[in-house]
């Protein structure tokens, strides 16, 4: 009897040292890593054949990989302001990128109402942290800590070169919660390295950290490069002489990954990779160098290489491992899901229009039927896919695709699917009248339409 009492206190005591035995009970910190501007077919488990992403590709390996999933807009500003309130941007007003803080933009931003997905995690007993990019407004009212991130490093605009930390203008923009920040360093190493910091100091409780990358996005900056020259953070097209190549591409994207690896590391080193949902995703479509494969268009734009992304999702025991879902999900399901994971309380004026996907992705689930929508102004786009169908109008142009058989959106329907064009376009006009009277009623001095 001794010996049994003994081996199990030995057992007991290992079992409470061991890196990876924490409660399946426990909260889980919450890690939601964002690459910008990267195409769908832009990492191994994506079908890349040209650019090495081992670690984002780990998380598929170790989870469940979304085939079917859309980003909340085919831009930067639309699709964070979906992430931060778990709804339609629409609503907001927000349906384009915020320029730069010295344009008339730089008034407008998303206001802060008590219910923004980190402000409802603090609420909970969250440590929340936001490294990288903001793009929601300049304006204090308007910044990461009036939505509850109570630490902010990095940058508010669309953009940032990647050495000098300056915005499309030349200004700085780096900071520190709301007080302007320096740094040497190429930007997305020093975003690695922050979020790491963020990761080692918050390891005794519950934590969310949002990890926004600016890679890929333009300016194509490689690393380890000596250049300083002060139009670097122009935008290369591919008629522009000396124009960057999908090489310096896929060198960026790369050291994105790595720093995607040390983040990993730090979790498996402090013993938390056991009880952490680790979200990966992409804000929209790639731009000109990056692989949209096998879908048409880009960035911009509401066919399904604008609008199509990479989602991931790792948690162990919760999440099926190696599994890939057809699930269809769009980024305001990821507040929706965090916030179900963490346990928050959802006060009933968030309105959340996402769903938690968790319950969805479990072994043996069937793939739930949705109807999601996208608009894009003033570029006279919009969609709604209803199922496998997908309505695409484009300037006064309707036409239907059957989403499922073609992927690249090239066998146009509506001749011989008439009724199915009209109860989506009917959807798609219901839609647009609720989100429309919601924006007006909140007036249009907080968004950019």
């Amino acid at each position: 009897m001794r010996r049994l009492i003994s081996l199990v206190a030995v057992a007991c005591a290992f079992s409470l040292a061991s890196p990876s035995a924490q409660p399946t009970s426990a909260r889980p910190n919450i890690v939601l890593i964002i690459t910008d501007d990267v195409g769908y077919g832009d990492f191994g488990a994506y079908g890349a054949p040209d650019i090495k992403t081992p670690n984002i590709d780990s998380l598929a390996k170790a989870g469940t990989r979304f085939t079917d999933f859309y980003s909340n807009g085919p831009t930067c500003t639309p699709t964070r302001a979906g992430l931060i309130t778990g709804r339609y941007q629409q609503r907001l007003g927000l349906e384009r990128p915020l320029r730069h803080a010295t344009t008339t933009d730089g008034e407008l931003g998303l206001p802060a109402n008590g219910r923004s997905l980190p402000q409802l995690l603090k609420n909970a007993g969250y440590a929340t942290g936001l490294i990288g990019k903001w793009h929601l407004g300049y304006k204090p009212e308007y910044s990461p800590a009036a939505h509850g991130f109570e630490t902010f490093w990095g940058f508010k605009s669309g953009l940032i070169d990647y050495y000098q930390h300056t915005d499309a203008s030349g200004q700085p923009d780096l900071f520190e919660n709301d007080a302007p920040a320096r740094a040497e360093g190429y930007s997305t190493d020093l975003i690695t390295a922050r979020a790491v910091k963020f990761i080692e100091e918050h390891k005794g409780a519950p934590f969310f950290l949002d990890i926004a990358f600016n890679a890929a996005h333009w300016p194509y900056q490689v690393p380890d490069h000596s250049s300083t020259a002060a139009d670097h953070a122009r935008h290369l097209l591919p008629f522009d002489a000396n124009t960057s190549t999908r090489a310096d591409y896929a060198k960026i994207l790369e050291r994105a990954d790595q720093g995607v690896g040390q983040v990993l590391d730090a979790l498996d080193r402090l013993g938390l990779a056991g009880n952490t949902l680790v979200i990966f995703t992409n804000d929209n479509g790639g731009e000109w160098l990056s692989r949209n494969d096998p879908f048409f268009q880009r960035k911009g734009s509401v066919y399904e290489g604008g609008i199509r992304v990479p989602a991931i999702m790792r948690w162990p025991g919760r999440v099926p491992a190696g599994a890939v879902t057809r699930q269809v999900g769009i980024t305001m399901d990821l507040t929706a899901t965090m916030l179900a994971a963490a346990g928050a309380a959802v006060p009933p004026g968030a309105r959340l229009e996402g769903v938690d996907l968790l319950p969805l992705i479990r072994a043996g689930a069937a793939p739930r039927r949705r109807t999601l929508f996208w608009r894009v102004t003033p570029a006279n786009e919009r969609a709604v896919r209803d199922g496998n169908w997908k309505l695409v109008i484009d300037n006064n142009r309707y036409m239907l695709f059957d989403i499922a058989t073609d992927l690249g959106e090239r066998r146009e329907l509506s001749a011989s699917n008439t009724a199915v064009v009209r109860q989506l376009h009917e959807k798609m006009l219901a839609w647009e009248k609720d989100v429309d009277g919601e924006s007006k009623a909140g007036g249009s001095a907080r968004g950019a339409r």
